[in-house]
Order: structure tokens, then sequence, then C-alpha cells
């Protein structure tokens, strides 16, 4: 079997992009060929036509099997009706690589949504992943050929931290231990701005949990990265790649922070929007 290679890019943030670690990136793209691209989340600041449209151009000139998440910054911040009506209409330049699945040799890229339009607490920059976006990922995993094993992409870590009010992502335990009897390699996700390479053990088996860190001016404790994975058929390697050169094992992060937020920027609000009432471990 031959080798795929993967690139993992994340929270982008176009409005507030690093445009330097951007233009390394597609480079990198442009010499390597990875076989797919991974985007898992926030391609942009405030869901802005022009950030839309900045974002669309780029991923476009990749040239590159692309598959896009939707991130909690990616619906529109000021304008509720459409946020709740038609929140994914600005992504119209790449609608068709909205939770796109991809198939590889041996490997399937299967998304999982879990930023969603409104949610019953007030901080909706948080993970929620609901029935209907479960099912419909556990499904598409259940139809792969057998042997064929899957990468599942969120935007939000499927972590809980037993507090009902604050968890990170709500039936974020309730996804792993889905995701643990099935042939998932990993779930790819992004949202907390450093890249992390852990495993979650759940009442059905251990899962692995891949985070890449961001391409934006929003840093956390790490310098702008993207996660390079490879698979042979029988492991999964992860690279953290940055322009600082910092070896991988000092940009992994050892765990998923509690409050999984960047840093804000000045006059930036707690949550995206409270305008609006609230309505490689075993493979089982």
């Amino acid at each position: 079997m031959t080798e795929t290679t993967l690139f993992h890019l994340s929270d982008i943030h176009f409005g507030l992009e690093d445009n330097r670690a951007l233009d390394w990136v597609k480079q990198e793209i442009a010499e390597q060929r990875p076989d797919a691209v991974a985007i898992t989340g926030d391609l942009t600041m405030r869901a802005r036509r022009r950030e839309y449209s900045a974002a669309c151009h780029w991923i476009q000139s990749l040239d590159v099997p692309v598959t896009v998440e939707i991130g909690n910054h990616d619906m529109p911040y000021f304008n509720p009706i459409e946020r709740f009506f038609a929140p994914y209409r600005r992504f119209r330049g790449i609608q068709n690589l909205i939770q796109r699945e991809i198939d590889l040799p041996g490997l399937a890229i299967v998304p999982l949504k879990t930023a969603v339009r409104a949610q019953p607490r007030l901080n909706w920059s948080k993970g929620w992943v609901s029935r209907s976006a479960l099912r419909k990922c556990l499904a598409a995993i259940d139809d792969l050929p057998e042997g064929v094993r899957a990468l599942v992409t969120v935007h939000h870590p499927l972590r809980e931290v037993g507090t009902k009010g604050t968890a990170l992502t709500a039936n974020g335990y309730k996804a792993l231990c889905e995701l643990a009897q099935r042939p998932v390699l990993a779930v790819l996700s992004g949202h907390v701005h450093d890249p992390f390479d852990l495993v979650e053990d759940t009442e059905h088996g251990p899962v692995r949990m891949i985070g890449a860190g961001t391409l934006s001016q929003r840093v956390r404790s790490t310098p702008p990265s993207f996660n390079q994975i490879t698979w042979d058929g029988t492991t999964l390697q992860v690279r953290a790649r940055n322009l600082d050169e910092v070896p991988t094992p000092a940009m992994q992060i050892d765990d998923v922070p509690e409050n999984a937020l960047p840093p804000r920027e000045p006059g930036e609000p707690v949550a995206p929007v409270n305008q609006v009432p609230r309505t490689d471990p075993p493979v089982h």
C-alpha cells in the first residue's frame, strides 16, 4: 500500500490571517502534493463576505482535494436571521467542499458537524454534537468498504469536562463512545489554536484525538502551524509543521484546555452570538 499524506489545517481566521504562514503552507502543498487537505473549521474571523471571498480564493488556488468543516466563527455574527435560516450561504464559493467526504486508498475522511446555529446555553462558541449530525457521520462510517479506516473531522475537540453548563462539546463523550466501536483511526479537530495528539478513553475503548494549530495571528502558546499526517496502512503519524521549526513534541500541548479558546481580541465578545434569544489506539 502506498503512503497517504494529509495536510490538516484549522482556524485560519481570514480577516485576521497570518499571510506569511498561508504563503508557506500553499508552497508546501504545491511542492509536496498531499493526497488531500482537511480544514477543520473557523475559516473566517466574523463570517463577513470579504473574509469568505479571501478564503474561497485561497482554497481554490490549492489544486488538491479539500474538505472544509464548519467552525463557530463561520456563521454570521451580526445577522441573526441569516444565522438561523441560511447560516452557510456565505460559503457559496466552496459550497461543494463543505463537510465533503473524501475517499483515499484504505482511508476515508468523514465529517461530523459540531458548530450549531444556537444552543440552550449562553456560550455558542462551544461545540454541540446533534443527534442528526452523529447519525449522519456514523452511517457514512458504517457504509465504508471492509478494511477502510476513517478519519473523522470536527471543529471542536470531542471532550467534555463534566460540568453541564460549560462542557467543551455537548454530547462529545457520546460521540466518542460510538466512534470507539468503529474503524476510526482518529478524530481531527481545531478550535484550540494549539496542536495536540491525545488518546481519550471511553467505556468502549480508546479514541485518538488530533488537533491542529492555527494559521492566524490569534496564536495561543505555539507558533502558527498545521499537521502533516501520513498513513501507511499500519501506522498513522503526525508531524506539527511550523515556520519557526519548533519540534513537534514542543508544539503539542498535553491536554485540551478547559476553556478551549484562543486569546480574545480587544472588544471581542465572549461568545460568538448572544444578541438572539437562546432558542494509534486499537481499531475496533
